[in-house]
């Protein structure tokens, strides 16, 4: 007998190659994994969803932000980065304790829940309180401590030491749901040297690396007057670059920089709405997908975009690629659909982002009867450009129903907001003191 037979539901099983779409089909998991997919089974189940009039796809994956910045969302909106980084966030992220970092990703994994992400990729401090509330919630992630040093030898000893405590402390728990990663900060906060040395030890450590790269045109001029080069041709110079990296942001970057990324197999982390927001620029995506790079979606941290809504993250990276090289055929709904799926799930080294036999149960379902989502032509285009994170039903992770037709079941939803509440009300108290 499985565990969970999901029916009826209009299926988009997003494997590469082999993408089908079954208009009432079923999907079975077991033991955390989907055994079987397909417009009928012989299967029973302990427990039985009806997805008549929803969509059944593979959970979102946000392969980029900051969890425990919930707490920043509509702090010190509408700035310049210089002025809203160094006068307002920085000072605000040094009084961050435990509890606020804890509180702060509750809210995140809730907002996440309910709108349908399955999987994010975070890097930010006191790293232990989110992958507890990881633990807890029963999302899954991909978790880094981002180390900054400045070139400052006791410091990158300290933030090296820390980064590798971490990766042994939570890599593959929580049920395999965790993965730690190296979170070096940017080439522009850490050392050559120190980077190489990250480098050296997430290869050693069999892990992943996570990095801001070539966010702002700030970081551009900064890198070619401190080494004649920019980010892209340096850490291609110290062999910092493999399949193993994921790079975010990748605003400013050359021709011949796509080219290398490319060539290196690196996965770049899209996050259109931040980028617009803080005025940093339009990553050239359609480029780097002719190249062949695996791009994928993120949301960034809460304070740079406000929600971590991946179904507006996958409109707005459309539309936003169309308007730039003015091709309305630019980033079809299906490209940029893969982007939040399955090509997340290769970036982060994950069986997921698809519905197909073997991959983990990460499954939701989009609710397809409401007034913006008919008539009904076509699913992707109605995920891309007319759905929201509100009209996820269900959220599926690792096999275990986490939310099922709009009622959270892994947490008491009230209390995780009100306790973010007041830790953000606290945290800023303290800012002003």
């Amino acid at each position: 007998m499985a565990d969970i037979i999901i029916k009826n539901g209009h299926i988009l099983t997003m494997e590469p190659g082999k993408e089908r779409e079954f208009k009432n089909g079923v999907v079975v998991i077991e033991n955390g994994v989907i055994t079987e997919v397909g417009e009928k089974t012989n299967e029973t189940a302990e427990t039985i969803i009806d997805a008549h009039g929803g969509i059944v796809m593979p959970g979102l994956v946000n392969t980029h932000t900051h969890a425990a910045m919930t707490l920043f969302r509509g702090y010190a909106d509408d700035l310049p980065l210089s002025l809203w980084l160094q006068e307002h966030i920085w000072p605000a992220e040094a009084k961050l304790t435990d509890s606020d970092v804890y509180n702060g990703t509750l809210l995140a994994c809730l907002e996440m829940i309910k709108s349908g992400t399955t999987c994010f990729n975070d890097m930010y401090f006191h790293m232990d309180e989110t992958a507890k509330a990881v633990q807890e919630t029963g999302i899954r992630a991909a978790l880094s401590y981002g180390m900054i040093e400045l070139g400052n030898k006791e410091k990158a000893d300290a933030e090296l030491k820390e980064g590798s405590r971490f990766v042994q402390r939570w890599h593959g728990k929580a049920d395999g749901r965790i993965t730690a990663m190296y979170g070096p900060h940017a080439p522009n906060t850490c050392s050559r040297e120190f980077l190489e040395r990250v480098r050296e030890k997430a290869r050693e450590d069999g892990v992943k690396v996570h990095i801001h790269v070539l966010e702002t045109e700030a970081e551009l001029k900064e890198m070619k007057e401190k080494y004649g080069m920019c980010s892209i041709h340096m850490l291609n110079n110290i062999g910092f670059f493999d399949s193993d990296v994921v790079a975010a942001h990748c605003v400013w970057l050359s021709d011949g920089d796509i080219k290398i990324l490319a060539e290196k197999g690196v996965n770049i982390s899209h996050n259109p709405v931040s980028n617009m927001k803080l005025a940093s620029g339009i990553a050239p995506v359609t480029k780097l997908l002719k190249y062949g790079s695996n791009v994928c979606l993120g949301t960034d941290g809460c304070a740079s975009n406000n929600n971590l809504d991946m179904f507006e993250e996958m409109k707005l990276a459309a539309l936003l690629q169309k308007v730039s090289t003015m091709d309305p055929t630019a980033l079809p709904a299906k490209e940029v659909l893969k982007m939040a799926t399955v090509n997340g799930a290769k970036a982060l080294g994950i069986n997921a982002g698809m519905i197909c036999k073997g991959a983990f149960a990460d499954v939701i379902i989009v609710d397809k009867n409401k007034a913006h989502m008919r008539p009904f032509y076509d699913a992707a285009s109605h995920l891309v450009y007319s759905a929201n994170g509100k009209d996820v039903m269900t959220t599926i992770v690792n096999g275990k129903v986490l939310m099922q037709d709009y009622k959270v079941l892994c947490m008491d939803e009230m209390k995780v907001i009100e306790q973010a509440s007041i830790a953000a009300e606290n945290l800023i108290a303290r800012v002003v003191e």
